[in-house]
């Protein structure tokens, strides 16, 4: 787009020819946009734009607007909830004059500025540097192109009116969030009557892609989600989550996998891995060549892995403390008990790394210390700064779910569906991980190509309500993980810096889920030796990133740990490649001597139930 973004308040930025004083009753954005298409339809002939007077402006009878009633759109659950729950007071927001003006007068002296190109005697398209608008189909059509730099203008001018903004930093986050969901909902790419990319394949197909496109919308309309993969590709337990091993121990909540070992001698201390229960435990172990279980197999680890239960009705009353006692607890147990080690190696990976952290500390109020280290993947002890996800975090939202889900004042507990987590999660980026795809799949005809992060990503799982309300509440609302006894779980006062064992602390820089300095800020509360190593990339793709792919790099610091996140990077060296290779070789210090392999999975107390990967992680919603 070439309409310019300097903050310019020139005299006459907020005025054109014809136009007169915007009324504050004017009509909205959608009006506008419709009556720009009106203006460009008598002219987007290029044949008759080329023939077209330079002094004759075909947008005379356009008005631009000198202000611009802006209306900003309420989050759900802001005044729905508010009147059931006394006490809670709706925030207030405004943006100070001075600003409203320059960005008025900027947006006016763009909004003229694209129209005069519009206008020229030699009508050419505008620069739309934008992927939704890459195709050549928007550049070989001028009325097209300029649709979507309309949009992209009105985008960025709502997107700075948010950002302008005057109040507490949690609406502003969230006005943030309402205004990318809208206009990135709003794209002329994401309608076929705008679109010129789909229109041609229309004509290229003989009409094919449309009624492809129809029978994939359908499909998604009763799986109740948009695919992103072709899932036809994948079956876990033949082309993901495949190392061999064996289902160990199981009950309501949890199978224990207890994975073939791969070399001629091991570490006598084994590792466990608990991955996160909002999701399938099969993102450690995707396929051979990028699994984390079968590199720590490879470098001579004992590994046993959690898998969580997709959970339904007959698990919906579990709580946080039946998540312990069931989870954590029993599979520490297990683990000690089936290798003969009073300590062991432990991991968790996001809410798995929460998980495991406030277990050690109930056990360590209990004066027993089974970890021999603990591993932090991109995980969250201190929840001052959640991200993004801040935004759907407040004590109305938290009651909700306590009254719905939770089982509170004696109501019938609830689940909270995994497919409303992964719905949540792909909004997050919208323009990744939605709208590229309906547009893909509906307007295209087309089937997504086949990724396993992406089938990983489809396959949610549940969460009892009351077991959720809880962690809401606590962790997220409240923040009370990181203050020493301010939480009582499984009848213990929970206090983190009881947890002095050595600790790998991994955070990802791209992280929108759990923001690197989030990550870091468990050193400050966890006691014992501690490392911490900072990943390229995000959430998943940060921590999935085998030696082998060399690809991205990770930040270490060899000096001691600073209070500040940003003080520690300041000091940090880059490296490329991937931070296994550093991981592996910190948890080698701590796996004791090298054995013999057992001679089979389990023992006599706990005989094998099943081949890996398990029942539990097939459960689909």
């Amino acid at each position: 787009m070439t309409a310019s973004k300097n903050s310019s308040t020139s005299a006459h930025a907020g005025t054109s020819a014809g136009s007169t004083g915007f009324d504050p009753a004017a009509q909205p954005m959608q009006q506008m946009f419709e009556s720009w298409l009106n203006a460009w339809r008598g002219f987007a002939d290029p044949a008759r734009a080329a023939t077209a007077s330079a002094t004759v402006n075909p947008f005379a009878t356009f008005q631009f607007p000198t202000s611009f009633p802006f209306q900003l759109p309420s989050m759900p659950d802001l005044g729905a909830m508010a009147s059931p729950f006394a006490g809670l007071k709706l925030p207030v927001a405004a943006i100070p004059p001075e600003r409203l003006q320059a960005l008025q007068a900027d947006y006016a002296r763009d909004c003229m500025t694209l129209m005069q190109q519009a206008a020229a005697a030699k009508l050419e398209s505008p620069e739309l540097k934008d992927r939704r608008f890459s195709g050549d189909a928007w550049k070989a059509s001028p009325a097209h192109a300029f649709a979507a730099a309309w949009y992209l203008l009105n985008a960025r001018y709502l997107q700075e009116l948010a950002d302008a903004l005057q109040t507490d930093p949690k609406t502003r986050e969230r006005i943030r969030f309402t205004v990318q969901q809208w206009t990135a909902a709003a794209a002329p790419s994401n309608f076929l009557a705008l679109n010129p990319d789909a229109q041609k394949s229309i004509l290229e197909t003989q009409g094919e892609s449309l009624r492809q496109g129809m029978m994939n919308l359908l499909g998604d309309l009763q799986r109740g989600k948009i695919s992103q993969t072709d899932e036809s590709q994948f079956v876990v337990g033949k082309n993901l989550g495949c190392t061999a091993g064996a289902v160990v121990y199981e009950n309501d909540l949890i199978q224990l996998i207890q994975y073939t070992p791969k070399t001629d001698k091991v570490f006598e201390r084994p590792l466990l891995i608990v991955p996160p229960c909002i999701n399938k435990f099969y993102i450690l172990d995707l396929q051979p060549e990028n699994s984390l279980v079968a590199h720590a197999l490879s470098n001579g680890h004992q590994v046993f892995l959690v898998s969580w239960r997709n959970a339904d009705a007959s698990v919906a009353h579990k709580t946080w403390d039946d998540y312990m006692n069931e989870g954590l607890l029993a599979a520490i147990d297990a683990v000690q008990q089936i290798s003969g080690r009073e300590q062991i190696n432990t991991l968790g990976f996001c809410v798995g790394g929460t998980m495991l952290a406030t277990a050690l500390a109930v056990l360590a109020a209990r004066g027993e210390h089974p970890a021999a280290s603990m591993t932090l993947l991109t995980a969250m002890l201190d929840f001052t700064d959640t991200g993004i996800l801040d935004v759907f975090v407040d004590e109305a939202h938290v009651q909700m779910r306590e009254q719905t889900i939770g089982g509170k004042n004696g109501t019938q507990p609830g689940l909270m569906r995994g497919m409303e987590f992964a719905n949540t999660f792909s909004f997050l980026r919208p323009n990744d991980l939605v709208w590229n795809y309906v547009v893909d799949n509906y307007l295209k005809g087309r089937t997504p190509a086949p990724f396993d992060l992406l089938y990983w990503n489809s396959d949610s799982t549940s969460l009892p309500g009351p077991m959720y309300a809880w962690y809401l509440r606590h962790t997220y609302l409240e923040n009370k993980l990181r203050e020493p006894g301010a939480l009582t779980v499984c009848g213990e006062s929970v206090d983190l810096s009881l947890i002095d064992v050595p600790t790998f602390i991994y955070g990802s820089r791209e992280d929108h889920i759990v923001p690197w300095q989030t990550a870091y800020a468990s050193t400050s509360i966890l006691s014992g030796p501690l490392k911490f190593v900072l990943g390229a990339s995000g959430h998943i793709a940060g921590v999935i990133n085998p030696p082998a792919k060399k690809k991205r790099s990770y930040w270490v610091n060899e000096g001691d740990l600073p209070e500040s996140a940003d003080d520690w990077f300041a000091g940090a060296t880059e490296q490329p490649g991937s931070w296994w290779t550093t991981w592996v070789e910190w948890l080698d210090a701590y796996g004791g001597r090298k054995v013999a392999p057992p001679a089979q999975p389990g023992s006599a107390q706990f005989p094998v139930i099943e081949p890996a990967p398990g029942r539990y992680v097939l459960q689909r919603d």
